[in-house]
């Protein structure tokens, strides 16, 4: 049995809806319907997300960090029409203040609501302690000025924001953050796509691809020992920008993909939650699906 039809028997037996409507997406011919059908169930009525989408906090409650994965999956599942009603909403919960601290221009990385359901310990709220690197941030800024409305009143604060990103990332690379410089490349994405001059442009990318590069070849020898980033975490495309610069990490990774694959056709998860939650168990779960997705995408676009 190969690595794909291992990956499907497990997601098939283990996946949760959501998971399972992805993967018929990307390789069954399911429809970008069936998935926003589920996904749909997450977002509550202000418009933001919840009840662990994102699968390290089991928060009914809106919070910036869910709605993104959001925006993650309707960007995978090529959702892009701004005048679709879920898009709409997330929207409106990014524009109405909820979950913004305005005195960093910045959504919140953890919400207080956080500390009354289960949740691995970088999802904990702290007072006073929120720390503010732009995740997701930028991310949820570059969401807004390809979709917003260019005359509804947030949208000026949403370029102020993207542009206060591009200066504090610009001042710090090259570091070793993969969330935060995935925000950043999303950031890239949405203001390239929608025509937003936040800065040069030219030199954004340029720093991007120096940071991209640094990060991946930091950490080459700790995939093994470490949760750290690959290839796969920033590049699923033959065009993208990073391609031509980690084209030999990329096929290293391939290899090690069909290497790493466990016998029930899942693949270990290099993290903990560090608390005594017991619900870790059920989200191990979910991101072994979640890496499945992945790891056949980029077989798929990049194996021999």
């Amino acid at each position: 049995m190969n690595a794909f039809e291992k990956a499907r028997r497990f997601v098939y037996r283990s996946a949760r809806p959501l998971d399972l409507a992805r993967w018929q997406y990307h390789f069954e011919k399911g429809s970008a319907e069936n998935v926003i059908a589920v996904l749909q169930m997450y977002q509550n009525e202000d418009g933001g997300f919840g009840y662990g989408l994102e699968g390290d906090y089991t928060n009914p409650n809106s919070s910036p960090i869910q709605t993104w994965v959001a925006t993650e999956i309707l960007r995978e599942i090529n959702c892009t029409d701004p005048g679709h009603p879920m898009i709409n909403r997330i929207l409106n919960y990014l524009s109405s203040g909820q979950d913004f601290d305005w005195e960093h221009r910045q959504w919140l990385n953890t919400v207080p609501s956080n500390n009354d359901y289960p949740h691995a310990i970088w999802w904990a709220y702290k007072e006073g302690e929120v720390e503010f690197k732009y995740n997701p941030t930028a991310c949820l800024a570059g969401f807004f000025l390809k979709y917003g409305d260019e005359n509804c009143a947030f949208y000026n604060t949403a370029v102020k924001i993207a542009r206060e990103a591009y200066d504090y990332w610009i001042s710090c690379v090259p570091y070793t953050e993969q969330h935060v410089t995935a925000c950043f490349i999303r950031l890239y994405e949405y203001c390239t796509e929608a025509g937003v001059q936040i800065a040069d442009m030219d030199i954004f990318r340029q720093k991007l691809m120096e940071q991209v590069r640094y990060e991946l070849i930091s950490v080459a020898d700790k995939w093994d020992s470490e949760y750290v980033c690959m290839p796969s975490n920033f590049i699923s495309r033959r065009d993208s920008i990073f391609y031509a610069d980690n084209a030999e990490l990329i096929e290293r990774e391939c290899v090690y993909i069909v290497q790493r694959q466990l016998e029930d056709g899942s693949f270990v998860i290099p993290w903990e939650w560090w608390t005594e939650y017991k619900e870790y168990e059920i989200a191990k779960i979910w991101w072994k699906a979640d890496f499945c997705i992945r790891y056949m995408r980029f077989l798929r676009e990049f194996g021999s």
